[in-house]
């Protein structure tokens, strides 16, 4: 996993509210049986139209994702975060998102940053009157900055910590491999 500290990027705002997990990568693309290629799927259905805002090309690279309340309900489906991470997000930024959807997030390092609806909306704001604008998502100050605004957002320290060393549920076991080799060795052969 990436290790994820601070982020300037480009942002591309979806004014939707409620976008579920089926929206986000819809059910025929759940047929991979690896974890890579899914960015393809992002939104398919709604990229059909031409208007829609990463078919713009000002919002090309964006890496940060700006959306409405409720982002990410729906179902549980885990590939919705490989989506938007294999695309190119490190970031959503929201004023909620549905519980499962966030920690499927956290498990890969794709940051969800939760924001009062107002700040959300400016954020919007600020990215359509100028695409060229971008925002800073600062984990190690748990600050989201852009012009005109500056906003704390809420990470408990131990995910905080987690994402900062690029350390999935893999990776932080494999931080306890020598207590690990040392219980095996002390093991009776007969266990093993």
């Amino acid at each position: 996993m990436q290790q994820f500290t601070t982020l300037e990027a480009l942002v591309a705002p979806l004014d939707r509210a409620n976008v579920d997990t089926d929206q986000i990568i819809p059910s025929d693309w759940l047929k991979r049986v690896e974890r890579t290629g899914f960015g393809a799927g992002l939104f398919s259905e709604w990229r059909e139209s031409s208007d829609f805002v990463l078919n713009q090309e000002q919002f090309e690279g964006a890496q940060i994702l700006v959306s409405g309340p409720n982002f990410g309900c729906g179902s549980s489906r885990e590939h919705a975060p490989w989506a938007l991470e294999d695309y190119g997000f490190r970031a959503v930024i929201a004023p909620s998102f549905a519980d499962i959807f966030r920690n499927n997030c956290l498990k890969i390092g794709l940051l969800p940053v939760e924001l009062p609806a107002e700040s959300v909306s400016a954020l919007m704001r600020a990215t359509e009157d100028d695409p060229t604008t971008t925002i800073v998502v600062d984990l190690d100050r748990r600050t989201v900055s852009a012009p005109a605004l500056e906003e704390s957002f809420h990470m408990d320290d131990f995910t905080r910590w987690r994402l900062m060393e690029g350390l999935d549920d893999i990776g932080l076991t494999l931080t306890h491999a020598g207590d690990i080799d040392a219980f095996e060795a002390r093991r009776p052969s007969w266990l093993t």
